[in-house]
């Protein structure tokens, strides 16, 4: 796909100026700025290819998933993406090596060779105190390290970076057990549900531990989806039993490392907003029009945390890019005067959003 420059003469693809420090000071109320920064929490690799060969002139080189360090090319694209796109930070995430039942199924999106990994909803690796025992726990000192510290230390100046593991403590709990595994093991076996969120939240904690040593990070930023469209996706007070705890403790953790906390989680969690505000979490991030447009949201909530992304990934995929700028700018107009924003899609740039609407989005957010 050739995209033209010329289209989107606002992304500063050969001129970037990221400022990550401002980024940070926007979100957390100590700036305010008519124009706000941008936000993204993932760029789909389908997407990444046809921006960096199509946008940005480069060769794609794919991602060296059985050795990392085969080739640092893919690092290097990733990085000149998300900085020639106008972003002052990159966002890097990688899974926990958590053993799981999974359904391999190729992407449907047209053009694109992905598979996509499904996890078991029926089926888990769990479901009684012997398979806990017999479970291959992953260690942290196991995990590979190397592309975070490979962005780390070859960022642009002015650009930081923000990390996490890939799945968070419910969405591993429901790896683990299931969904409906662990909606058993609640009434059943609490007990066995509380061992297994210990561990699981240990290890993440390690994990956060090593990510926060990188001289470059600047928010800790992880996913942990809690809710659907009417609500959360298990009770409120069994969220603030078993997982809350957890993200207290790693907003403390980041805090400690002077950094803040921000927290994706997709579905309905106005039950445990307070909780999760409460607990110091510094930004909230994931937003659908069906459930509480953003703009809804940071009027309510701006005096307390900042709110991050908002563009419906309904309107990024179904719309035209008119529809997508007149959204992006009705958005800015509402959030920016309270400060404490940052703009960008409302979960992410899948593939199936058409690389023209994405770029849209980007261009109409950077017009000075």
């Amino acid at each position: 796909m050739m995209l033209s420059r010329t289209q989107f003469p606002h992304i500063p693809i050969d001129r970037p100026h990221p400022d990550v420090r401002r980024l940070i000071r926007v979100l957390l109320g100590q700036e305010r700025t008519p124009r706000p920064p941008m936000v993204e929490f993932l760029i789909d690799p389908f997407v990444l290819q046809s921006i960096v060969t199509g946008l940005l002139g480069r060769e794609w080189v794919d991602d060296p998933q059985a050795d990392r360090r085969a080739s640092t090319a893919y690092w290097d694209n990733d990085i000149a993406c998300w900085h020639q796109l106008g972003y002052d930070y990159v966002r890097l995430e990688a899974d926990l090596l958590l053993p799981i039942h999974t359904t391999d199924a190729p992407d449907v999106t047209a053009g694109s060779q992905q598979i996509r990994h499904w996890r078991d909803r029926h089926r888990g690796m769990i479901a009684s105190w012997d398979d806990f025992e017999r479970y291959p726990w992953p260690r942290v000192e196991e995990h590979d390290f190397f592309p975070f510290e490979y962005i780390n230390s070859h960022l642009p100046d002015g650009m930081g970076l923000m990390v996490s593991h890939a799945t968070g403590v419910f969405e591993s709990l429901t790896d683990t057990f299931s969904t409906e595994g662990l909606c058993y093991a609640l009434y059943d076996q609490p007990d066995l549900v509380h061992a297994v969120c210990q561990r699981m939240g240990q290890l993440m904690e390690q994990y956060n531990e090593h990510l926060l040593d990188l001289d470059r990070v600047v928010a800790l930023f992880p996913g942990d989806d809690l809710g659907f469209r009417t609500g959360t996706l298990i009770a409120p007070d069994q969220l603030r039993l078993y997982v809350l705890p957890w993200h207290k403790r790693f907003a403390a953790q980041a805090h400690a490392h002077g950094v803040p906390y921000f927290l994706h989680s997709c579905g309905n969690v106005e039950a445990i907003m307070p909780d999760l505000i409460e607990g110091g979490i510094d930004a909230k991030h994931s937003f659908e029009d069906a459930i509480m447009p953003v703009t809804e949201f940071h009027a309510r909530y701006a005096d307390r945390i900042a709110s991050l992304g908002g563009i419906d990934v309904d309107v990024l995929t179904r719309g035209t890019s008119d529809d997508v700028r007149a959204r992006v700018r009705a958005t800015i107009e509402a959030c920016a005067p309270r400060g404490r924003y940052a703009i960008g899609s409302g979960n992410s740039i899948p593939s199936y959003v058409p690389v023209e609407n994405y770029l849209a989005m980007l261009d109409e957010a950077q017009i000075s």
